[in-house]
């Protein structure tokens, strides 16, 4: 459970985003401007704010400077301004995350909880285990059938990311985007060269995968072997 500062100037979204995270136990508190939201985060010192950046009496890139000139507090931007470059600068001005209008609850919910992991502000959950792999993220250890894995700090991220989302088809954007922090652009070949030296400390290949698994045209998976 975390305590979010939401600042976004249109009603129903205020209500959806309010409705989202009390599915996920977060608390709320809500602002549709920009100097009564500064006013709440002083007062209320929330645990992370949700920012939008078309607000009616500031815009909301000032706004995060002001924020960031009186706390660290993790900042998600939201917004339906898909701007490459402004997403960029956003992110070098403070920003935590960037998440672009229309999204998913779930979404919002594993960013909130990947933005608040890297902050330090909630606990980390427990060991994560795919068959017989187990994840730790508090030891940053990875086991495969009781043998250690020897993984590179990007390659134990990756792995960590995907058992997270055990069974679910991740996209190369969203792993250049969560894994290497580069939410637009990047490099597909930096997640194929990962993933292969990933899969050879498995004891697999693309060719016969166990737990990561291919799916062509969307992304990959990890999945316990069947």
């Amino acid at each position: 459970m975390a305590d979010v500062l939401i600042i976004e100037d249109d009603a129903t979204i205020r209500t959806a985003l309010v409705r989202a995270l009390a599915a996920h136990q977060h608390a709320t508190t809500t602002s549709p401007t920009a100097l009564e939201g500064l006013q709440r985060l002083v007062d209320r010192r929330p645990d992370l704010v949700l920012l939008d950046l078309g607000l009616p009496d500031l815009d909301g890139a000032a706004l995060l400077a002001m924020i960031r000139a009186v706390c660290d507090v993790p900042v998600i931007v939201i917004s339906a301004r898909d701007d490459g470059a402004a997403v960029v600068a956003l992110l070098d001005a403070g920003a935590d995350d960037y998440l672009v209008k229309p999204f998913a609850a779930d979404q919002l919910e594993a960013r909130i909880r990947a933005v608040l992991r890297r902050a330090g502000r909630v606990a980390t959950p427990g060991p994560l285990t795919v068959g017989a792999l187990v994840i730790d993220a508090r030891a940053r250890s990875a086991v495969l059938e009781g043998r250690p894995l020897d993984l590179s700090p990007k390659e134990f991220d990756l792995l960590h990311y995907l058992a997270e989302r055990a069974g679910e088809v991740v996209s190369k954007r969203e792993l250049l985007s969560h894994v290497w922090n580069q939410p637009y652009g990047g490099a597909d070949k930096t997640v194929d060269v990962h993933l292969h030296w990933l899969r050879r400390k498995l004891g697999e290949s693309a060719e016969a995968p166990r737990y990561l698994h291919r799916v062509r045209g969307v992304g990959v998976k990890l999945v316990a072997p069947t």
